[in-house]
């Protein structure tokens, strides 16, 4: 017997509810997915303003690095005082460039030709190809340790601090939160533990001393060297005669070396 026309199936009528249930779980995975995107863009635009702000605040003030400030967290001792670039011994500040940046003056916060360098070691890369202002975002922005995360966002970072900034305040920035020890922040405190003089008064040895340490500060004491201390500065030595006048652009006005 024929059924009567517009009666719908069991089959049918299942078939319909499964395919209803499809349609609408593809939708709210549509929605979620849509969500998750949006919530990760104001993520993303939140961390943006974050920094722009941070480094517009620091241009001008004292800024602490990020290990500073998990120090203060955990309530342990931080040792740091910031002195203004001109309070600060040049021969320090030519001592740092050589050490650890010798095209500071001339790249744009990332040295892309020892990045290069680096990467086509056929060896692996035997050495880092890190900026001062790299070093600078690290300090202030990002975590220690090894990552080639935080290697990654060294670079961007660099830049933008690079465009903002004047090269002496990268310098003046570097040389306050470098780490000269366990607790010890900055080139003032560094220079008070480790000669009882103030950073303005460093001599030459000295400063090429805490360049030296600068790559393992907690392992190396500038106060009573170690022979690969005093290797190091010698090195530091020999890169200040290659470095001449290249880093003047670092160093306040009347403190230049003319060679």
């Amino acid at each position: 017997m024929p059924e009567p026309a517009g009666t719908v199936k069991p089959r049918d009528s299942k078939r319909r509810g499964r395919e209803g249930m499809a349609a609408g779980q593809r939708t709210a995975r549509r929605g979620l997915f849509a969500r998750l995107i949006r919530w990760i863009g104001r993520l993303v635009l939140g961390l943006l303003i974050v920094l722009a702000l941070g480094l517009l605040l620091y241009r001008f003030i004292p800024a602490p690095s990020t290990l500073m400030i998990a120090r203060w967290l955990s309530l342990q001792p931080v040792e740091r005082q910031w002195v203004p670039l001109d309070q600060i011994s040049s021969a320090l500040i030519r001592s740092v460039i050589a050490a650890e940046d010798q095209r500071f003056c001339a790249h744009s916060g990332v040295d892309w030709i020892e990045l290069n360098t680096v990467l086509d070691d056929e060896d692996g890369p035997s050495r880092g190809a890190s900026t001062l202002t790299m070093q600078t975002a690290k300090n202030l922005f990002l975590w220690h340790g090894r990552s080639y995360i935080r290697k990654a966002l060294e670079i961007p970072l660099a830049l933008a601090i690079d465009l903002a900034w004047p090269k002496q305040r990268i310098i003046e920035v570097y040389l306050n939160i470098a780490e000269w020890g366990d607790g010890l922040f900055g080139a003032e405190a560094a220079a008070q533990r480790y000669f009882k003089k103030s950073a303005a008064g460093l001599t030459g040895p000295e400063a090429s001393r805490l360049a030296a340490a600068l790559p393992n500060p907690s392992a190396r004491d500038p106060g009573r060297p170690s022979r690969s201390l005093q290797a190091g500065a010698v090195r530091v030595q020999r890169r200040l005669g290659q470095l001449g006048a290249l880093g003047n652009c670092a160093v306040p006005e009347g403190e230049e070396d003319m060679d």
